[in-house]
């Protein structure tokens, strides 16, 4: 039995065969969020449990389940490994007061940590991109956030997911429908599960997201938000629905979707496909507008939504997407004492023209380095030797592209490799 430690579970490592893809989806998102004004925030993995009871909500699986909590040996202090982003991006911006002058635009990407069963699709240390607009109340920037979504499947050539779109009303819309709600699931106690009988009149909401077998028939019979809509809200989500018919996207309306999280209100929405089994959805968010108030902030609407990369990465392989492999334009093969020191001197000539190269180390046969420098991927080898180091050349090798070998300058070689 091996003594080697190994990766805690639902805790991968991204090795190098597939960091390509990874990195090919980070420069597409963080190009996309550029395009519509978005800045990037970082925050820390690490955040005061508190933040999270008050921000999710302590009746939500996430909360009563899932976060990785520990006491802080130091101070005596509760903390959490993030299970989501939202509530920290909030705490920041409240914390830095960056409401003061202007509304917000923000993105982050990173780790996230829930304590579930690892399965496809789903990790305990899982990586999200979260983007969050504070400062905006009407329909235009709910819907700007969903196109946004469709524009991004277009750019990463994904198909087959769905929009899934729902309206949780005003606080006091809630209220009336938590009422029938309740009165409703009443009727039909002995159906429920336990986790629904605790949540029966703590978060009586919470019980339609249930993912029961069991629980669907009753949760199917139970009355619906939309029927306890005010005004205001209903003028809300008809208008959303009118401007995503003008931007051509398609979208069905769910009544049961309500979320994992306490803080929504009025918009919520998912992106789904049936590609990746029982783990169909891939992004998904809506709005939030008490949860600024509701972490100590002046009240401020607020909306935003989060997609999962591993679900995502998941559905590019799944539907076969194709991703260039990144390769050097030149790998650098040496021999002998001057052509060492020349071959140094020559890789840094080339990386200083833009160029991407790998230089040889460790030794080794003129036929073992090429067979490494084809095994590299580069589209040429730069062969230096003692001749070639003497003369201040190095001789040019098509691997990928067509050609003859040529002998020539160091920078008639850099133009050589740049017309790739």
């Amino acid at each position: 039995m091996s003594n080697t430690i190994q990766a805690v579970r639902g805790m991968n490592d991204i090795l190098p065969e597939t960091s390509h893809l990874w990195e090919f989806f980070e420069d597409t998102v963080r190009d996309w969020l550029h395009a519509y004004g978005y800045r990037n925030i970082r925050m820390p993995i690490v955040e005061p449990t508190g933040l999270f009871k008050r921000a999710i909500g302590e009746v939500t699986d996430i909360v009563e389940k899932e976060m990785y909590t520990f006491v802080d040996s130091l101070n005596g202090e509760s903390l959490t490994l993030r299970p989501e982003g939202t509530a920290g991006c909030v705490r920041a911006v409240l914390q830095h007061n960056l409401l003061y002058n202007a509304p917000q635009r923000l993105w982050y990407m990173g780790p996230m940590f829930r304590h579930e069963r690892p399965q496809k699709g789903r990790y305990r240390q899982f990586h999200q991109v979260g983007v969050e607009s504070l400062g905006y109340g009407g329909p235009d920037m709910d819907a700007e956030q969903i196109v946004m979504g469709a524009r991004l499947w277009k750019k990463l050539g994904l198909g087959d997911i769905a929009l899934q779109l729902n309206t949780l009303g005003s606080g006091e819309d809630r209220i009336r429908y938590r009422a029938r709600l309740v009165k409703y699931l009443e009727g039909h106690l002995e159906q429920l599960d336990e986790d629904s009988r605790r949540r029966l009149h703590s978060n009586p909401l919470r019980v339609l997201d249930s993912k029961n077998p069991a629980m669907q028939g009753i949760i199917e019979g139970a009355p619906r938000l939309l029927e306890d809509l005010g005004e205001d809200a209903l003028k809300h989500f008809e208008d959303l629905q009118a401007m995503l018919r003008d931007a051509g996207v398609e979208y069905e309306i769910n009544t049961r979707l309500v979320r994992g999280l306490d803080y929504y209100n009025y918009t919520v929405f998912e992106w789904v496909t049936d590609r990746l089994g029982a783990q169909g959805t891939v992004c998904a968010g809506g709005r939030y507008d008490g949860l600024v108030e509701q972490l100590g902030g002046k009240s401020a609407p607020a909306c935003g939504f989060a997609m999962g990369v591993e679900r995502l990465l998941a559905l590019m392989e799944e539907q076969q997407v194709t991703v260039p492999l990144p390769a050097p334009d030149a790998y650098i093969v040496r021999a002998g004492e001057a052509a060492d020191r020349f071959a140094q001197a020559v890789a840094e000539q080339f990386r200083d023209a833009g160029l991407r190269v790998v230089l040889h180390c460790g030794g080794g046969s003129f036929k073992s380095q090429m067979k490494k420098a084809d095994q590299s991927g580069a589209y040429y080898a730069v062969i230096i030797g003692d001749n070639e180091a003497a003369a201040g050349q190095v001789a040019v090798k098509p691997l990928r592209v067509q050609g003859e070998q040529a002998t020539v300058g160091v920078l008639d070689a850099a133009d050589i490799l740049k017309r790739r």
